[in-house]
């Protein structure tokens, strides 16, 4: 069995300093977390991300390597594209991770995107961070609906998401899984059977027509330089759709 973790910087993420990561097939970092361990692969960034917050590059591993919208952008539009997949971080290693490695489980640790309200109370392991996925983006609009998007392409490509977060909230959609069953050496497809999502593919279809139909594809993956073109809501809409599709949430 083929499992990827991939880690966010979320305070809940400081759980994987206690685990042994080589159990997991591959490890994916996402911008800062690389800072958590020295046992990933990967390490999904933005073009944006400032260099000195990056590890220097005498510094990897043969087993280490970035990956940048280089990577990202062409497997990100081979799922549909960004518009609809989501444009923050947490989506665009889930849907790379996907598409790039074809693993049969994706687990999720510090991407819950909940950020506390008192400024005293740290938002990201490293201190206070900026809340991106709360930003105003026409694609953000529910990030529920972009986490259930994300499940069911999965599910669709023979693979199960599921979140290791042990906080009382989060924007993922995906169930919950404990660490132990992931780490265990009885792990297995069949036991993974019971996380798989719940979903009404009648309306997981609905949703990907209604994409294709309205085709807001950005090749680039810059879309915010053509989001007046978009209907924030249609996109509302094909949201709506893609929590209908998952029991869970209703």
């Amino acid at each position: 069995m083929k499992s990827i973790l991939i880690i966010g910087s979320a305070v809940d993420a400081q759980r994987v300093k206690a685990w042994d990561l080589t159990k997991f097939s591959v490890c994916v970092v996402i911008n800062n977390a690389w800072q958590l361990t020295k046992d990933w692969n990967y390490l999904i960034h933005p073009d944006d991300m400032p260099k000195e917050n990056l590890p220097p590059m005498h510094a990897l591993s043969e087993k280490q390597s970035f990956i940048t919208s280089r990577e990202y952008v062409p497997v990100q539009n081979h799922f549909g594209g960004f518009v609809y997949a989501g444009g923050t971080m947490a989506f665009t290693a889930g849907y790379w991770a996907l598409g790039a490695l074809s693993p049969d489980v994706i687990a999720y640790i510090g991407c819950d995107m909940i950020y506390p309200e008192k400024i005293d109370k740290k938002s990201h392991f490293y201190g206070n961070g900026e809340a991106d996925p709360l930003r105003k983006d026409i694609t953000l609009q529910s990030l529920e609906a972009k986490s259930v998007r994300l499940m069911a392409l999965a599910h669709i490509n023979d693979c199960v998401i599921v979140n290791l977060s042990e906080l009382p909230a989060s924007r993922l959609s995906f169930p919950r899984a404990p660490i132990d069953a992931l780490l265990s050496k009885d792990t297995s497809p069949v036991i993974l059977d019971e996380y798989n999502a719940n979903l009404n593919m009648r309306i997981v279809n609905e949703a990907l027509y209604e994409e294709v139909r309205l085709g807001y594809m950005v090749p680039s993956g810059r879309y915010w330089e053509d989001d007046e073109k978009f209907d924030a809501r249609k996109l509302s809409t094909i949201d709506s759709m893609w929590v209908e599709s998952y029991a869970n949430l209703l």
